[in-house]
């Protein structure tokens, strides 16, 4: 990778200037501002790359000067799933207890784990020191990392334990999913970063949970250096196990992660030859979801290709997708998943691969009336109907 990172760019947490641009977009329109389906505006179009620190390892988008709100969605069912699973586990460790008090840091798409910490007995609180505070996909879209963990750090009682949930950068690398890089998530994590880093600020790690949320979450606990917690705990087997891992993968080479623009034409390219080879077929999509945006822009994707996007959203009913149009015509509108019916579609495009089961289970007509689903990502996958016992 040869590009050269923009002169003003200074590393998020380490304000180091020794970067490395490993994966560009080229120009995207913000992946969360949902044009009205009726704006015949064209998108503004804005720079989309993550840079490596050379210094310090992490991975991180290069600028944003974008400004836009996500439109709330809704709580997918595997998210939900994943929350109750990761405060089981957490309770079971011993770091969630009856009485403790417990905080949440707000978060556009990690869900809330508040109801589950409550049904175990821990007192939400709004201040104060906490035992225990939960970010479930909060900190990424914080610009200044080195405040956004340090805030954290800040706010745990001295046997406090701050959980993290994050999609870590080995999984991304694993699963080929670059359109995880969007504006507005500053910071794409490896584990091996996040340890150092939370050493840096006092911290020490006590605790690492895996989940197949996304290809792959995990949750790392962390709790003060000094503390009873971090003189008992080295961690556990899971996190040396990731550890290992991501040192194998290499997280921290630019010319591993660099291999992320690859999968960028080989997806892209995909989708396009799969949607072309659909002739008078209807194609509708399944989740407008703003890490869908980078793709369909990759691969030329405008409303003449697909019908419309449903989603549960809704905030999104009555947008469309950011950059499906060519100087504001052909937009793909999103659309309330009530229109399948209307819509008859053949095919259904789902662009988040974890509603698959939900979604399936939900719209049984789509099936019923001859329709087949299709994970959009990496490439085009049709789903094999599912034998109707009798």
């Amino acid at each position: 990778m040869n590009r050269e990172i923009e002169p003003e760019w200074r590393c998020r947490w380490c304000r180091s200037a020794d970067g490395a641009v490993v994966l560009d977009l080229g120009l995207q329109p913000a992946a969360d501002r949902f044009p009205p389906a009726d704006d015949a505006t064209p998108d503004a179009l804005h720079p989309l790359r993550m840079v490596l620190c050379r210094a310090c390892g992490l991975a991180q988008l290069e600028v944003d000067d974008t400004d836009a709100d996500e439109p709330r969605g809704v709580e997918p069912a595997a998210l939900v799933e994943q929350a109750h699973a990761a405060v089981d586990d957490l309770a079971a460790a011993g770091l969630a207890a009856r009485g403790a008090r417990a905080a949440e840091e707000p978060s556009p798409h990690g869900g809330s784990w508040l109801g589950f910490l409550r049904e175990r007995g821990l007192a939400v609180v709004d201040d104060g020191p906490v035992d225990l505070l939960v970010d479930s996909l909060g900190m990424m879209h914080d610009a200044d990392q080195r405040a956004a963990l340090l805030a954290r750090a800040d706010r745990l009682a001295p046997e406090g334990v701050l959980a993290l949930h994050v999609h870590p950068l080995g999984t991304i690398l694993r699963d080929g999913t670059w359109n995880a890089l969007r504006h507005g998530h500053f910071g794409y994590y490896s584990v091996t970063w996040l340890v150092a880093a939370a050493e840096a600020v006092g911290l020490a790690p006590v605790g690492l949970w895996r989940y197949g949320l996304y290809g792959g979450t995990v949750v790392l606990a962390l709790a003060r250096v000094g503390s009873r917690r971090a003189a008992e705990s080295d961690g556990g087997a899971a996190l040396r196990e990731v550890l290992a891992a991501e040192a194998a993968a290499g997280v921290t080479d630019p010319d591993a992660i660099g291999a992320l623009q690859e999968r960028v034409t080989r997806s892209s390219r995909a989708l396009r030859a799969w949607l072309d080879a659909r002739g008078d077929d209807v194609v509708v999509g399944y989740g407008a979801a703003s890490r869908a945006v980078a793709l369909l822009r990759a691969a030329g994707v405008t409303g003449l290709d697909l019908r419309a996007v449903v989603d549960a959203s809704p905030a999104k009913r009555g947008l469309s997708m950011p950059g499906t149009a060519a100087d504001g015509e052909h937009r793909v509108p999103i659309l309330a998943p009530a229109a399948l019916g209307a819509l008859g579609p053949r095919w259904v495009l789902l662009f988040v691969p974890d509603l698959l089961a939900e979604v399936r289970a939900a719209y049984p007509q789509v099936e019923a009336d001859g329709g087949r689903w299709v994970v959009a990502e990496p490439e085009p996958a049709e789903v094999v109907p599912e034998r109707v016992q009798g």
